[in-house]
């Protein structure tokens, strides 16, 4: 293989759409960085990364508000705390993000992911049925082979999480607007009615199934859900971490150290008396 074979190979290896970088010329998506700098905003860079084009205001409107509104849950949150404890036990802000950022999965950040395929099943289901039944049909498969705990709602901090409702809001003015279906909502907004029926009690929505609605809405993909989260939560992540680096704690635990954890082990023993 000549040369130039092997040099068309690597490339054909390496390939992307999205950035196309030269010696003195960076560009995303065929637009220049000069035309981008100055012009578009954060949001509408990170949507034009992810989907290829520029973001119609109102699609951009409905992106900056899930952001801003995921960006922090304080240290109540795991993510936020690990990034306080490892800066605290020396690690720079990169691997205190790092750290923190790797804690964002199934449990703690995922739910957002996990809400959009349980709406996906909701709306395929409708189309045979009526939507609460669909509903209905779909949590109970959800509960049935994945988990008891039902993403995107109910929230053990909050009674009603104040997220959520200015999120839904948003989307509803969208929709009167033409600028999305409303599909998402709709589905959301039947698993809430069938889980009060079933319940006795309103289990509101959280900020979860709130944004979840809009990337459904907006067309993301459900892994996208997580992705776009962690950019979100990275922002305070890194402003905890930032803190916590003016406080000089040394070694921060999970708790104060005047509180003991319990321990449940075996009792005090000495090795006269083994076997």
């Amino acid at each position: 293989m000549s040369e130039t074979e092997l040099r068309e190979q690597a490339a054909h290896w390496w390939r992307t759409s999205i950035c196309d970088i030269a010696p003195g010329r960076i560009a995303y998506r065929g637009y220049t960085i000069e035309e981008l700098i100055g012009h578009i905003s954060f949001t509408a860079m990170i949507w034009l990364m992810l989907r290829g084009e520029l973001p119609t205001p109102a699609q951009e409107r409905l992106l900056q508000a899930a952001l801003v509104a995921s960006v922090d849950h304080g240290p109540h949150a795991p993510s936020i705390a690990i990034a306080q404890i490892a800066v605290s036990c020396g690690l720079p802000l990169n691997g205190a993000m790092a750290s923190a950022i790797n804690t964002l999965d199934d449990l703690h950040g995922g739910a957002g992911e996990q809400a959009i395929e349980l709406y996906d099943e909701v709306l395929r289901l409708s189309e045979t049925k009526d939507i609460d039944e669909a509903a209905a049909e779909a949590i109970d498969h959800f509960t049935a082979t994945r988990s008891k705990y039902l993403p995107g709602f109910g929230h053990r901090f909050h009674p009603v999480d104040p997220r959520a409702d200015p999120l839904l809001a948003l989307v509803d003015a969208a929709v009167s607007d033409a600028a999305v279906s409303g599909r998402y909502a709709s589905a959301a907004r039947a698993i809430e009615r069938v889980m009060r029926e079933r319940k006795g009690k309103l289990i509101p929505m959280n900020i979860d199934g709130a944004t979840a609605v809009i990337y459904g809405e907006l067309g993301f993909a459900a892994p996208l859900a997580r992705g776009i989260f962690c950019l979100s939560r990275a922002v305070g992540i890194l402003a905890h971490a930032w803190e916590q680096t003016g406080r000089k704690d040394r070694n921060k635990g999970p708790m104060p150290k005047q509180f003991a954890y319990k321990y449940q082990g075996q009792p005090k023993r000495s090795l006269r008396e083994a076997p």
